[in-house]
């Protein structure tokens, strides 16, 4: 049986393709599970431009162009963030739209912020989206839990 991460990005795949816009992923705490999950998705390859995991401070600001001061001052844990990111997968890929997740998985706070705070956006040429969690379980029940709340975001945002 399909996972409910597997029947997003598959939608998320058919959605981008019927749309004809592409697709670029920036992920911290889910460190690539996003972008896996739609690459495992037939017809990836028309609309994924890529994904890039950009988990320290010093990758979000060399590989996306996260602004350090928006760093310094709100931490990687944020939603603005979150929305830099995603602008900056859309930036670096030339992709249409950008989704991007930052969040803390565990086993500890990160930045003050407690285990199972998540933040996924998502940015096009239309606007941007964002939604915030807090998510309970293990380091991997979070991450998937982050991963599916970013694909369905992404998928409110196409369907609009």
């Amino acid at each position: 049986m399909a996972s409910a991460t597997d029947i997003a990005s598959a939608r998320l795949v058919h959605l981008a393709r019927e749309r004809g816009v592409s697709l670029a992923v920036a992920e911290s705490l889910t460190g690539g599970a996003v972008t896996a999950a739609l690459v495992s998705q037939p017809g990836a390859s028309r609309v994924l431009l890529g994904g890039i995991v950009s988990y320290t401070n010093e990758m979000k600001i060399a590989l996306l162009g996260v602004p350090a001061r928006l760093l310094a001052d709100h931490g990687s844990v944020d939603s603005r963030v979150a929305l830099a990111m995603a602008a900056g997968a859309r930036r670096v890929t030339g992709a249409d739209v950008g989704l991007a997740t930052t969040g803390v998985a565990g086993p500890g706070a990160h930045d003050g912020k407690p285990v199972g705070t998540v933040y996924v956006a998502v940015c096009d040429d239309t606007g941007e989206r964002l939604e915030g969690f807090s998510f309970s379980g293990d380091r991997d029940q979070i991450r998937e839990q982050a991963s599916l709340a970013a694909l369905d975001l992404a998928l409110e945002h196409l369907a609009g």
